[in-house]
């Protein structure tokens, strides 16, 4: 799921065409719009009227896109919710079936199993459910919608692009709310740039062929940067007396420096070859983990920080890693008390993006600046305390 965390948006993708279609307004006005831009663009017009006939605005999509309440939980929760040993026991046995096809993977682009079946497990519950929106109608209703233009309007060209190579039905096409397609859910983008036939059939069908959607899967994450036979996330121990302020994914260090302030790994070794950051996805008194670049390339898949922790946490169990020390973090706070802290931050002169009730990274970063100046543990976990003391 490539979804960016973008700014609002009023205004047009960037393009010279004078026909370019502002978002809002008519939606009827909008699509004849865009219809103009594709044939602008070299596309037939017989085959924009077919690709654009019937297409709706879906009321569905909307509402899913402004109901992101679920990346409110805390890394915990949402980790229970997502892993379970019967979901972590039929990952590893696709492992196995799959074997072929991911030392297929680990040759060409040196992305573990373990990642991809993490994302596969997560995105589709390993394609059992790859969502039933109509895609054509999510895709359009998002490129008119001002939130987040400029992702999703070249999706529906590259959604026609699909149409036109016989690889996508307009009418039939379904998938999530977002607009991805398959078992691990790819944009229509990035199906056009990253997506492989793996099984030799012609086609890239990403919703059928496992095959296909893996070897698209990894094509993705190395054209992101993946840096091949890399670990991205690892489990370990802090000393009591460390120095929590040097946490976060803001902050990086030699992995061998880390080493040196008592850093361990709760299994296995460190590895030594890069740099490395630390994160207490919920404060010093929850688990800890060293995360290695290839951690950072999970943010091109999805921007939620609850969700790439969790993705790559459940990708070292599949591997074989031992189940996290939960510890026993403090209280965090609610949706509504978060929005309140969010709201003291901007006071302060921080700036934390939208006032969402959601810990992304820049609330992290604020409420770590602001725990070290009120001389409380600077683990960037914002608590009762830290409100209080605001």
């Amino acid at each position: 799921m490539r979804l960016k965390t973008l700014a609002f948006v009023f205004c047009f993708a960037l393009s010279p065409l004078p026909l370019l279609a502002a978002c809002g307004g008519s939606f009827d006005n909008f699509v004849q719009n865009m219809k103009a831009e594709a044939v602008s663009k070299g596309h037939a017009p017989a085959s924009v009227d077919r690709f654009f006939s019937g297409i709706q605005q879906s009321q569905s999509v909307l509402r899913a896109d402004r109901d992101q309440g679920m990346f409110q939980r805390p890394f915990l929760d949402f980790s229970r919710n997502l892993i379970s040993d019967a979901r972590l026991s039929k990952g590893q046995r696709l492992g196995r079936e799959y074997d072929a096809v991911f030392d297929s993977v680990d040759r060409r682009y040196g992305v573990s199993r373990g990642v991809l079946l993490a994302f596969w497990a997560f995105e589709t519950a390993y394609g059992t459910y790859q969502g039933d929106f109509n895609t054509a109608n999510a895709l359009v209703t998002l490129a008119h919608d001002c939130r987040r233009p400029d992702l999703f309007r070249p999706q529906v060209f590259a959604a026609l692009e699909l149409y036109e190579m016989g690889d996508f039905d307009p009418r039939t096409t379904t998938g999530a709310w977002a607009g991805e397609i398959g078992m691990v859910q790819m944009l229509p983008r990035d199906i056009l740039e990253n997506g492989q036939d793996a099984d030799g059939d012609g086609h890239v069908r990403l919703k059928t062929s496992a095959p296909d959607a893996l070897m698209s899967g990894a094509a993705m994450l190395a054209d992101f940067g993946w840096r091949k036979g890399e670990p991205w996330l690892q489990e370990v121990r802090l000393p009591d007396n460390f120095d929590w302020s040097q946490t976060g994914v803001h902050v990086t260090k030699p992995v061998s420096t880390w080493a040196d302030m008592g850093v361990t790994a709760r299994s296995g070794n460190l590895f030594r070859g890069a740099t490395a950051s630390l994160i207490l996805p919920q404060g010093h008194k929850g688990p800890a983990f060293i995360t290695y670049p290839n951690f950072n390339i999970y943010f091109d898949w999805n921007q939620s920080f609850t969700y790439v922790v969790t993705a790559a946490y459940f990708a070292t169990l599949i591997e074989g890693a031992p189940k996290m020390d939960r510890g026993a973090p403090d209280k965090g706070l609610n949706a509504e008390q978060m929005k309140a802290l969010q709201s003291k931050l901007q006071a302060r002169g921080h700036d934390v993006g939208k006032v969402d009730g959601i810990l992304g990274a820049r609330t992290r970063i604020a409420v770590q600046l602001e725990q070290q100046r009120l001389g409380l543990p600077a683990d960037a976990w914002p608590t009762l305390a830290l409100l209080g003391k605001l």
